[in-house]
């Protein structure tokens, strides 16, 4: 508890602080007396700031926030009138018995965040969630190199893999976690009854191979192709493969080339660079499509001879439906194949392009001129039509050259109350095994209590009432009942709360984002719960591997949460990396809503002294 004898020494503290400020004054008469007669105050401002924050006085903050005073985290208004303000609450403060303290950091919500979430990296306060890649399963070295990056936190999703995929995983992070030493929680996501498209009408067996090419359309690297033998499944996927009889590739040599006739009837060839245990590599010099059955002929040099083969079973090619402004697409009720739009001789369309709603019984909530988000909001339309089988919708936001919808795609309704129940079929099944393996399970798409009700009732079954659970808000239901969902979640230990921004941006507008993820984040800094931070952070660095000044921004403002989620991506380590680095600055300067005065680093030696 803070004596007076303590309240004496920061009373001191402070008038030290406001004479460094008045003395910094002085040394600037000559620039101040330059200065417009409308802008002195505020350049007399800003040198009392430029010499607070000259000082660290993080530790200051700390016992003034324990007073319930203002820690000078937005003194910058006004300098001298926070300190005098700050000195007057202090005095009365001295003179008043049995003074409540406060923590400027809450060691409820810290034990509440380490519950769930795991203590976070040393001189970091923020967890790192990453979303586990299907090669995970498979390699315990990629499983490591996350944790030694900075992960903290491992998400498995249930919506995509299967169950020995998902116990190789965990295998994998419980195995790294113990071999270096660094504690990592396992997080399991529940799909939830999000909506989403069926599957589109199969295409063609082919795949493209083109060359590098410059600016100018030039050629300048071949496009390298792996030939392997046709009874063998390959695990890759970044890789171009091409599967071919075994025998092809037991008499082809480096050196040899490989000719056929493309899809178009085009002249191409392959030149075998180099042969190993896991087949051919060759190199293309032009474009070419390549079917299943395409006839090959590889040519021996030293042989002299030729030998004919065939192409082995390609993968069928999805052929994406192409939506422009103003087209209209069917959704189908009933699960068949999606199609694109078919024309007539002149040139009218005729059956207009459709594709499945895996889950129909939404329809029933859907009126006409109800609006439909499609991909993530990359899509967007109107219902002009509403029925028990159907919706017909026109497109009223799409790129002008036409945005693609695949199989698989989210979709939601903004305007429609649809009333789904919180819990799937699949749900119900997946919970079995999160509850043997996972430390928390989130439930997604909750709209109200009683999908939080939903799911103890099945963990009880399941005799897992004690795992921890996050609350995902993606819905504007969930937004606007968060205080009964989060009352309800706390009747059990531990809870956070996930922000997914994606499907809470597409069903509020993406303009209401920045607004409502405040909002959240205040209300569980009240309930003292620890919140997750996810969705498109530091995507393009994840997946191209660079970041966009907005996603850097994006990410230092993260550290207001207690845990940032990141998804997964070919570039995943170096967005673990810089994430944790971004984070680590940031604490210094934040921590949630309050900003920590750290010394400052601009100001010359008349600021400074």
């Amino acid at each position: 508890m803070t004596s007076v004898v303590d309240i004496e020494r920061i009373d001191r503290q402070l008038e030290a602080i406001r004479e460094r400020a008045l003395d910094c004054e002085r040394r600037y008469a000559d620039e101040l007396g330059r200065v417009d007669p409308r802008y002195r105050d505020s350049a007399r401002n800003l040198l009392h700031y430029i010499a607070l924050r000259q000082l660290d006085i993080r530790e200051l903050q700390q016992e003034l926030a324990s007073l319930g005073l203002s820690s000078l985290g937005r003194a910058e208004r006004s300098v001298l009138v926070t300190l005098d303000a700050v000195r007057a609450a202090l005095q009365h403060n001295a003179f008043t018995d049995d003074v409540p303290r406060l923590a400027f950091r809450s060691p409820a919500a810290v034990r509440n965040k380490e519950t769930i979430l795991g203590p976070a990296a040393a001189g970091r306060d923020v967890g790192i969630m990453v979303t586990m890649p299907t090669e995970a399963a498979t390699n315990a070295g990629l499983v490591s190199d996350m944790l030694v990056a900075g992960m903290n936190v491992a998400r498995i999703n249930c919506a995509h893999d299967d169950a020995e995929s998902w116990e190789a995983m965990v295998g994998n992070i419980r195995a790294a976690s113990e071999a270096d030493g660094r504690p990592c929680k396992i997080v399991m996501d529940l799909a939830g009854p999000k909506i989403r498209t069926g599957p589109l009408r199969a295409g063609p067996r082919v795949v493209r191979f083109r060359p590098r090419r410059d600016p100018m359309g030039r050629t300048i690297a071949p496009r390298r192709v792996r030939l392997i033998p046709d009874d063998v499944t390959w695990q890759g996927s970044k890789v171009a493969i091409l599967p071919v009889p075994a025998e092809c590739v037991e008499y082809a040599h480096v050196g040899d080339t490989i000719r056929f006739r493309d899809t178009r009837g085009k002249k191409r060839h392959f030149a075998i660079v180099s042969k190993d245990d896991k087949g051919l590599v060759a190199e293309l010099y032009k474009s070419a499509y390549i079917a299943t059955g395409t006839k090959l002929r590889l040519c021996r040099e030293n042989e002299g001879e030729k030998l004919e083969y065939r192409v082995g079973e390609l993968p069928e090619v999805e052929q994406p439906l192409l939506l422009r402004p103003g087209d209209t697409l069917v959704l189908d009720g009933d699960n068949i194949a999606g199609a694109p739009a078919v024309e007539g001789d002149d040139g009218h369309i005729e059956t207009p392009a459709h594709i499945a709603c895996l889950q129909s019984e939404v329809f029933s909530y859907v009126a006409d001129n109800d609006r439909v988000s499609l991909n993530d909001g990359k899509i967007s339309g109107i219902v002009i039509s509403a029925e028990k089988d159907r919706l017909e919708i026109e497109i009223t936001k799409a790129k002008p050259t036409g945005s693609r919808l695949r199989g698989g795609r989210g979709i939601n309704f903004p305007d429609s109350d649809i009333d789904l129940p919180g819990l799937t079929e699949a749900d119900q099944q997946n919970l079995s095994f999160i509850a043997r393996h996972a430390d928390a399970v989130a439930l997604s798409f909750v709209k109200h209590p009683k999908d939080i009700v939903a799911l103890h009732a099945a963990l009880d079954r399941l005799g897992a009432g004690d795992i921890g659970l996050i609350v995902k808000v993606e819905t504007k239901k969930a937004f606007k009942n968060l205080p009964e969902i989060l009352l309800t979640a706390m009747q059990r230990y531990p809870v956070a709360v996930m922000i997914a921004r994606g499907d809470l941006a597409v069903e509020a507008g993406w303009e209401r984002l920045a607004e409502l993820q405040e909002e959240v984040l205040w209300v569980c800094e009240a309930a003292q719960v620890p919140v997750v931070w996810a969705t498109q952070v530091l995507e393009r660095k994840t997946k191209r591997g660079l970041a966009s000044r907005a996603e850097i921004s994006d990410a230092a403002m993260s550290q207001r949460a207690d845990c940032v989620m990141l998804n997964k991506g070919p570039h995943i380590l170096a967005a673990i990396r810089m994430l944790d680095n971004i984070l680590r600055r940031m604490q210094a300067h934040q921590y949630k809503k309050t900003a920590t005065l750290r010394p400052l680093t601009f100001g010359d030696d008349r600021v400074a002294v």
